[in-house]
């Protein structure tokens, strides 16, 4: 890389994010991005990308465009530009031609509980409650593995949101991008930023026809989200979210539940 260049961290929990500062001007920097990333950003979903080399130490860097933006509030998650953006991703059948051609992660929902299962603390897999919920989720996969795949972000986060001062809103860190059921990226949405009461109204605005399989589906992917919570947050020390996240399991499997 251009040595002139005078890297500035970003923060985030990869460590990978620079700002990038030459004389006056300004690029977004990422080490070892997606190679998808060149789909998204020539799609408008992702700030324009300029280049991408690799380093002398085999490292990939991507720069991107700076664009004078802020992240998301968790209260926006709500609003109607998020829910079109994402249903614009998971509609695209551009982008999932892209990710299929660059041989791009095919995601079963036995795949995303080997995803839970890995280096999980024995704390986390003797815990009763949990322990039952994984085996509900393992009984009900085989009945959902065949349902319909799209791309998808796979962390739908509200700090992987930039809204532009001009408006535009862009989607950005895509590390995490796999082809998979397009409610496993929805559930993750609804289970952070919307009240269960209005999953379904959600859903309808979206152009969800609501029905069994789907609340099934809808079911499995946001116990699956919350487990996943649990497991991070306990790894971060943050107790109460894992709580809050049990809760919301047995709310789901409770006299509210979705099916």
């Amino acid at each position: 890389m251009d040595t002139e260049w005078e890297l500035h961290p970003l923060g985030g929990e990869t460590g990978q994010a620079y700002m990038g500062v030459k004389d006056q001007e300004h690029i977004f920097l990422k080490r070892n991005t997606t190679p998808f990333l060149a789909a998204v950003s020539t799609e408008g979903i992702a700030p324009k990308m300029l280049w991408t080399k690799r380093t002398v130490h085999g490292e990939v860097l991507t720069a991107q465009t700076w664009i004078d933006a802020r992240l998301l509030e968790t209260c926006e998650m709500v609003e109607y530009d998020v829910l079109e953006l994402v249903r614009y991703i998971h509609l695209s059948k551009p982008l999932l031609s892209m990710l299929y051609r660059m041989k791009g992660d095919i995601y079963f929902p036995i795949d995303f509980l080997h995803v839970y299962e890995q280096d999980l603390q024995h704390d986390l897999k003797t815990h009763s409650f949990l322990a039952q919920v994984l085996d509900y989720l393992k009984r009900v996969a085989p009945h959902i593995e065949n349902s319909p795949k799209t791309v998808c972000h796979g962390d739908l986060n509200h700090r992987n949101f930039l809204l532009e001062k001009q408006g535009r809103l862009y989607l950005v860190d895509w590390e995490m991008v796999k082809i998979a059921d397009p409610i496993s990226d929805i559930a993750s949405l609804l289970c952070q930023y919307v009240d269960r009461k209005d999953w379904l109204m959600w859903l309808d605005v979206y152009g969800i026809d609501v029905d069994q399989n789907i609340l099934r589906r809808l079911e499995w992917y946001a116990l699956y989200y919350c487990l996943m919570d649990v497991k991070k947050s306990q790894f971060q020390g943050r107790y109460h979210q894992m709580n809050r996240s049990i809760l919301l399991m047995k709310e789901l499997l409770g006299k509210q539940r979705l099916l």
